[in-house]
């Protein structure tokens, strides 16, 4: 176990890099360019809200930051493709004007699914988005629209092209490079070169929900790990449907719940040993289960979460139990292989693990099971990965194969002081606040004042 316990922690220090003033710039440059390129997406054909909130997720969808399935995704690997990765979540449409339970139909999907017809919006928004709607006409003539996900994303794509080629025609000094646009199912994928790094900035078409679905009403009843840390005002502020549909839904129609508000302030309340081991964990599996695919990273967090709820809270606080709780996460995971059961954390009716054949879950059983008998072996070959990744990251920022950002102080004078004050701020942001998300509220119109909400901080 103490053996287990070192390299835990040399993996964490290996996985969690720190950043300097010039990759502070980089990070804010990136995500400025992807802010005005949506803000200009935005003024296409005014589909997009005009003042729009934005959740910045730290990790790719790869990373099972948010529930969506990766089947469709293209393999990247952190080191070859690229150095650090985000989700971005996009509302296409908000409905934030509600404080009642929202009531979703979900007559046609599975559970933790729903088709969104768009009579809950005003007759603008409808004529604006039916492009994007399959059509389904009723028997007393009335016609109801349906938002497309897969419509929806085909639409984001497409708009995202034409700004990034505009956008290319006229390069500025200092500007990103595009080295990859590609669409991933219903995730538009973004690779930037930025000085000496390559940011992947998976971007996610969304409907955002101010309040709570009543399909999750009775998750609210029980009794947390998070009870008395946050308040449920912070936990239940708004959820999303992401473009995603069940295993025997019709893709073209089917929205998948998303609670990655709430999880930004449910970890929170994770001891750093525990997060430190659900990492661990992460990376000895994600390879290893991921064909055929059938467990994907959000499957880890999800038990996670329901170990905070199942375990004492003075055992979790364990500083120095990141080996036990490592070999805890491997033996949920196998438990729910075996039974083929995982429940979704807020929706617990809905089992994630259902659609699997008994081949493919023993399978998984019979590959975690030789992990669990030596942990310390699979460990070592993770840290390995991501020394190689990060030896990667070195040698092309010693290369600068990638467009270079001048320097703040390159010009001289002031016009680049507060260039310099941003990256500051952005770098003492971004080590005071791992893993948390930001939001950002964004004007097109004026894209150079955005402002940051981390958690629950303004700046």
């Amino acid at each position: 176990m103490e053996e287990l316990n070192k390299l835990i922690q040399e993996f964490s220090k290996h996985d969690q890099r720190e950043y300097d003033d010039q990759r502070a710039l980089e990070i804010h440059t990136a995500k400025d360019f992807i802010f005005s390129m949506l803000g200009m997406v935005q003024k296409l054909d005014q589909k997009l809200p005009v003042a729009n909130e934005y959740l910045l997720l730290s990790g790719g969808v790869r990373e099972g930051v948010v529930d969506l399935d990766l089947d469709e995704l293209n393999v990247y690997a952190r080191g070859t493709d690229y150095d650090m990765d985000f989700t971005l979540l996009v509302p296409a449409l908000k409905l934030h004007d509600r404080n009642q339970p929202v009531t979703l139909d979900m007559r046609h999907s599975a559970l933790c699914h729903s088709w969104l017809s768009l009579r809950l919006f005003d007759e603008g928004t409808i004529s604006k988005w039916k492009d994007c709607c399959t059509i389904v006409d009723h028997i007393n003539g009335a016609t109801n629209y349906f938002f497309s996900p897969t419509k929806v994303a085909d639409w984001f794509y497409d708009s995202i092209s034409i700004v990034l080629s505009e956008i290319q025609k006229k390069p500025q000094r200092g500007m990103p490079k595009v080295e990859k646009v590609e669409k991933n199912g219903t995730i538009i994928s973004i690779i930037l070169g930025v000085g000496s790094s390559r940011m992947l900035y998976d971007i996610v078409p969304v409907v955002s929900f101010k309040g709570w679905p009543a399909v999750a009403q009775s998750w609210l009843m029980e009794n947390h790990f998070w009870d008395g840390k946050i308040t449920e005002e912070e936990v239940i502020s708004g959820f999303y449907l992401v473009p995603a549909c069940s295993y025997k839904g019709k893709k073209d129609n089917e929205w998948r719940l998303s609670f990655a508000r709430s999880e930004v302030q449910l970890k929170k309340c994770i001891s750093s040993s525990l997060m430190q081991a659900y990492q661990a964990c992460k990376a000895i599996i994600i390879k290893l289960l991921s064909r055929p695919k059938a467990i994907s990273p959000y499957h880890l967090r999800s038990m996670m979460l329901w170990a905070c709820d199942r375990l004492p809270a003075n055992y979790l606080a364990q500083e120095d139990y990141a080996a036990h709780f490592l070999l805890g996460l491997i033996d949920d995971l196998q438990h729910c292989l075996v039974n083929k059961m995982c429940p979704n954390y807020f929706i617990p009716q809905c089992n994630m693990l259902e659609h699997l054949s008994e081949e493919t879950v023993m399978l998984h059983a019979r590959k975690l099971s030789s992990v669990r008998s030596d942990p310390t072996e699979h460990l070592r070959t993770a840290i390995e990965h991501v020394k190689a990744a990060n030896r990667l990251t070195l040698e092309l920022q010693r290369r600068g194969s990638t467009t270079s950002i001048p320097s703040p102080q390159s010009d001289g004078g002031d016009s680049n002081q507060p260039d310099d004050r941003l990256a500051k701020k952005l770098q003492q942001l971004v080590t005071e606040n791992p893993g948390k998300s930001i939001s950002v509220f964004i004007n097109p119109d004026d894209v150079t004042r955005p402002h940051f909400r981390i958690d629950d901080k303004f700046f």
